[in-house]
């Protein structure tokens, strides 16, 4: 395992669940500019994780402190700002997927590097959906943008650990169908 020297990088862990997978093509979001994104689910127990993104949270914030003061006289407080870490039990009650979980949207312009478990390339992409577990490096970073800031979250590369029950409530071809070996249409 690699030592992290920037205090605003992180890599979860690895039971950080891979939600709204937009990994391998760029998705605009209100019409913006198209990124690659992910919702990383990160569950409260994982506090190894939570405490590394608080940490670098609160190093950001540090960071750009002259990019948050803006033309403003004093820089705000860190409690006002817009952060990335929410709570998933009180932003989507409904949602089990994000019961006793927090979770974090990352994204990027550039398309993150996807490795397995052995940090070979992926590049079936029916391998990477919305549902796998795997770890993400992320990176935390201030923001002042048309009146609004705070603390972002960028997506740098991932590593997908296991499958897992996939969101959305699209099901998968071989999950659907069973292979039958006596079935001879032609007879």
């Amino acid at each position: 395992m690699s030592k992290v020297a920037n205090p605003t990088k992180v890599i979860t862990g690895s039971q950080t669940r891979w939600s709204y997978a937009n990994v391998w093509d760029p998705k605009s979001i209100n019409g913006g500019t198209p990124k690659y994104s992910v919702s990383l689910i990160i569950p409260k127990s994982d506090t190894k994780t939570v405490t590394q993104i608080k940490t670098a949270i609160e190093a950001a914030y540090k960071e750009g402190e002259s990019k948050l003061k803006g033309n403003g006289k004093t820089v705000p407080a860190l409690s006002v700002l817009k952060t990335p870490l929410r709570d998933g039990d009180q932003e989507r009650p409904d949602d089990p997927t994000y019961a006793n979980a927090y979770f974090i949207n990352a994204n990027s312009a550039t398309a993150p590097g996807i490795v397995d478990v052995n940090c070979n390339p992926i590049l079936d992409r029916s391998e990477v959906y919305s549902g796998v577990y795997g770890r993400a490096s992320i990176n935390l970073y201030a923001f002042n943008s048309n009146g609004n800031r705070g603390i972002a979250c960028g997506l740098n590369n991932l590593q997908k650990i296991s499958d897992g029950e996939p969101l959305g409530g699209k099901s998968r071809a071989e999950d659907d169908f069973e292979t039958e070996d006596n079935d001879d249409f032609l007879s």
